[in-house]
């Protein structure tokens, strides 16, 4: 019975920060190369079902520089399937917080093996494309530096990606500089193993004149069963603030 596949597009978004960037201020090529490669291999992952590994990388073309305190957006397709190994299309995009501002700085195709398996990759479905509309949906991967000694994810780790969904749901919902005024209610319902990936989803549950309520849902996924359960909730309230740390009602930023 072939294995269950997804044709959906794997995004993964992250910020820019100092440490990510170069003495021009703009993100370092190898650390977009790794964004891309990340997502390249969850998005392999997700259709075949299968441990695979990267075996080459073609056409990496660099338009537009990404800056520090940027938002950066990686989404990545599957675009070929063979029998063992396959092509997964990446583009990386630039967007800065408060205008909205879009650019696409990377684009490049990646070359993925499956291992360690003869059954054949599953062909490819019907693209679904990607829904910039609400809900923010986005992925991550758990690597072994970010497990306890039980080799479960940490719940800090947990939380701070949570944060971090409910930081962009809410900037890119008011356009403001936001900060966490509170963290109403958090959740959690399952442990989270290493080398699982989370998907994010984070909704705006309610706008004020200077706040914002984001509701965030992590769910795991086993990459070979494609096993998902739902892991953690967290409820967060954002508020927009002015250069001194102060409430400001949103379009009064500047």
């Amino acid at each position: 019975m072939p294995q269950e596949h997804h044709s959906t597009p794997i995004q993964l978004i992250d910020m820019v920060f100092p440490g990510d960037a170069n003495h021009h201020g703009t993100l370092f090529g190898g650390v977009a190369l790794a964004h891309m490669d990340k997502v390249a291999f969850l998005a392999a992952s997700r259709h075949g079902r299968a441990a695979f590994v990267t075996a080459s990388s073609e056409k990496i073309d660099f338009a537009a520089p990404a800056r520090i305190g940027d938002m950066v957006e990686v989404t990545g397709c599957v675009v070929r399937v063979g029998r063992k190994s396959l092509d997964v299309e990446v583009e990386l995009i630039a967007e800065a917080p408060v205008s909205g501002e879009r650019r696409l700085c990377t684009r490049g195709r990646f070359t993925l093996v499956a291992v360690g398996s003869e059954d054949p990759l599953p062909p490819m479905g019907e693209m679904v494309p990607h829904d910039a509309v609400q809900p923010l949906r986005m992925v991550e991967m758990i690597f072994p530096n970010q497990t306890n000694h039980y080799g479960t994810l940490y719940g800090g780790d947990a939380l701070r990606m949570m944060g971090k969904a409910a930081f962009i749901a809410s900037t890119r919902q008011a356009r403001a500089v936001m900060v966490m005024a509170a963290s109403d209610r958090i959740d959690f319902r399952s442990p989270i193993q290493k080398g699982e990936m989370v998907e994010l989803t984070a909704e705006v549950r309610m706008t004020g004149r200077s706040s914002v309520r984001i509701s965030v849902d992590l769910s795991a996924e086993d990459l070979i069963s494609g096993e998902r359960r739902h892991a953690a909730t967290a409820l967060s309230t954002m508020v927009s603030v002015d250069e001194n740390g102060r409430a400001k009602p949103f379009g009064c930023i500047g």
